[in-house]
């Protein structure tokens, strides 16, 4: 069994900051990549970042690129498998809800798609 945990969303006004964790556990055997998508209300889901996971390469969307950062910490037995969402400068429509996405193989099955329950990130004055 996988869990993406996910935490750090809330509310916050234009300009501000928010940073997100997303922490992966269960019987992984390797991880591809991790990222995050968000979805804002009537809109389709979208990608927002990404990190590949063999050499912390890491991608971003358009309408973030220098506003956002992705990260991983540095290797730590307790937290070896999380990933971070620094996002500064944000803007309204930044507003959605903020979904934690991996690729990861287990002890049982081979790569996979995975996806936390989602953190709501609502920007505004």
């Amino acid at each position: 069994q996988v869990q993406l945990v996910e935490s750090g969303g809330g509310l916050v006004q234009p300009g501000g900051s928010l940073r997100l964790s997303c922490a992966v556990s269960g019987s992984i055997f390797s991880i591809s990549n991790m990222g995050w998508f968000r979805q804002a209300p009537g809109k389709e889901r979208e990608f927002v970042a990404g990190i590949r996971w063999s050499d912390s390469h890491t991608y971003y969307s358009d309408s973030v690129k220098g506003r956002f950062t992705i990260s991983r910490p540095i290797s730590r037995d307790n937290a070896k498998n999380t990933v971070y969402l620094q996002m500064n400068s944000l803007k309204p429509e930044d507003t959605a809800v903020y979904c934690c996405h991996t690729v990861l193989a287990t002890m049982t099955r081979g790569p996979g798609d995975y996806w936390g329950q989602g953190t709501q990130v609502t920007v505004s004055s």
